[in-house]
């Protein structure tokens, strides 16, 4: 039987932050950011996609649809679970946890930091001329400095505005996956031939 996708949408925005909990609860370590990264990258779009396929399909199995209806079948449960875990999200962290907040940003700077080093070192065994290497060195010299403790210090991922930011890039995710689904589960209608005319 096919749920409406409002339903669909609140059974995506519960079953989101049961994900949340669950790596807030079990891996709100050192590897934090990294777990969020992960499951935001695969888990979540994973589980966004299967309801959306559902949502349309549950449908499509019992009625004819054309690409509006399957477009907006896709769309609405997806939107409604992301518009609602994204503002949960956003209020927990900002006013409720505010540790878990300054962890989160705190291990991204680590992150990025880290990815600096990385790439700084790798360049540094390719380099061979010194005229580069100088050159290497004033850019790493560079970077660094956005990760000086004055500069890290007001430095925040979690504000509303990177909310908004993240949900923005996710919409275009639901969009290009709803676009697909209503291509694909859309009734071909087939043109019936105009009778001859003697």
């Amino acid at each position: 039987m096919a749920k409406s996708p409002t339903t669909l949408g609140i059974i995506l925005f519960i079953a989101t932050m049961i994900i949340f909990f669950v790596v807030y609860s079990f891996f709100s370590g050192i590897e934090y950011f990294d777990t969020t990264l992960k499951v935001n990258a695969f888990v979540l779009p994973l589980i966004y996609a299967a309801t959306a396929f559902w949502s349309v399909k549950s449908r499509w199995n019992t009625h004819k649809m054309g690409f509006r209806e399957a477009f907006k079948r896709a769309f609405v449960p997806m939107f409604i679970g992301g518009i609602l875990s994204i503002v949960s999200i956003f209020t927990f962290l900002n006013y409720i946890d505010t540790d878990a907040k300054k962890l989160l940003n705190y291990q991204y700077v680590t992150r990025q930091k880290s990815e600096l080093d990385k790439e700084y070192q790798s360049a540094k065994k390719i380099l061979k001329h010194q005229k580069d290497i100088d050159e290497l060195e004033q850019k790493y010299k560079e970077g660094l400095e956005r990760f000086d403790p004055k500069v890290v210090k007001g430095k925040d991922m979690l504000t509303a505005s990177h909310f908004s930011g993240y949900f923005a890039a996710i919409l275009i995710f639901y969009v290009i996956l709803s676009v697909f689904f209503g291509a694909f589960f859309r009734t071909k209608t087939i043109p019936q031939e105009e009778p001859n005319q003697a």
